[in-house]
């Protein structure tokens, strides 16, 4: 055999060997991800969310990130999905961060506030204006690291049996509803109810409540609540914009590689505007459908709910911001910036939005 015969023989060989090695070294390199959903399975909107964040994970990484998700109930409870992560026995978690007041109410502005950011603003807060710093040391107190992961836009003020034309109406109602917004609707005298979104339909039907907040026409179309419940009203104080977490334990992602902490943080950021875009896209389709197919009643609180709304809204801040340095550190922050952008907003986007809609007649 020639010398250039040999050293082409050669090559082939050592190609050959090379891919018989790189096959385990890449099967090593996979990583299982297990991510635990306060969501249900398949339910449009919340719920496709949660399963097209966990694929794209697994997509963008191109399998080297092999992702499990689990929906609320198919291995643990949806509000135990924080304990699961944070105690490492799952990776992450797709949840609202609200959910976990009881921990930390500074968890609250991480999901959504009464009488605070929409979701533009939200993010801009997040993104750029020092949110996510904070945010780390909220969820670090846990060994936690959080990202922004989607968000439904200002959700719908709820499903009522009763019309509400004043706060005594309110009175003694049992209404499930998360978040501080729950504690502004005590201090009004309803009595609140914690529950999953799998459990307020039968909790409605069976007048164990007497009114439910969700999310807004698109999810609470598919919840058949106009079954239980004929007025609808909009919109809410307690959840006008903010977003779901995707909930890391904090090891966990420290473990992780740049390449790979990049590739979650860009599909998180890809399925954060992807949510709020679908909610936008269908509300107002699904809205149509319940007044039309459902009957549905449409109603708006009037400006004296709003108000005590509000009274009750300012006393609630004030109590919480009072429960430590780290809460009033972040509703210092939070409030700062929301009067920065919502002041630019209102002489911006809002204005020339109501000078439209009269121009056109909308």
């Amino acid at each position: 055999m020639n010398r250039r015969s040999f050293l082409k023989s050669a090559g082939v060989a050592g190609s050959a060997g090379a891919a018989v090695l790189a096959t385990p070294a890449i099967a090593q390199e996979r990583k299982t991800v297990t991510i635990v959903s306060s969501f249900p399975r398949d339910f449009p909107g919340l719920g496709m969310s949660a399963q097209r964040l966990a694929q794209r994970i697994t997509d963008l990484s191109d399998g080297r990130l092999q992702t499990e998700y689990f929906a609320a109930g198919e291995r643990i409870g949806a509000f135990d999905v924080f304990d699961e992560v944070a105690s490492g026995n799952a990776q992450a978690y797709i949840s609202a961060d609200y959910y976990w007041i009881g921990k930390d109410p500074a968890f609250a502005y991480f999901t959504s506030v009464p009488f605070g950011m929409t979701m533009p603003e939200w993010n801009a807060w997040i993104k750029f204006k020092g949110g996510q710093e904070l945010w780390d040391k909220v969820s670090g107190n846990f060994d936690l690291k959080a990202l922004p992961c989607g968000g439904t836009g200002t959700q719908m003020g709820g499903w009522f049996n009763v019309e509400i034309e004043s706060v005594d109406d309110l009175k003694g109602l049992k209404m499930r509803i998360p978040g501080l917004g729950s504690t502004v609707m005590t201090k009004l005298g309803v009595s609140v109810v914690s529950l999953p979104g799998g459990q307020i339909y039968e909790n409605l039907v069976a007048g164990a409540i007497e009114a439910a907040e969700w999310v807004g026409p698109y999810n609470d179309y598919f919840m058949k609540f106009y079954e239980a419940a004929k007025y609808y009203y909009m919109a809410g104080m307690h959840e006008p914009g903010g977003g779901n977490a995707f909930g890391m334990n904090k090891d966990w992602w420290s473990s992780l590689s740049n390449w790979e902490q990049a590739i979650i943080e860009a599909a998180c950021m890809e399925e954060n505007a992807a949510m709020n875009e679908e909610f936008l896209a269908n509300n107002g389709l699904y809205l149509q459908k319940l007044v039309d197919d459902h009957g549905t009643v449409l109603k708006q609180f009037n400006d004296e709910t709003w108000d005590a709304f509000g009274e009750a809204a300012a006393e609630v801040f004030e109590e919480t911001r009072s429960q430590s340095a780290l809460v009033a550190e972040v509703d210092d922050h939070y409030r700062a910036a929301l009067s920065e952008l919502g002041t630019f907003r209102m002489g911006a986007e809002i204005a020339y939005s109501n000078q439209r809609n009269r121009v056109l007649g909308l």
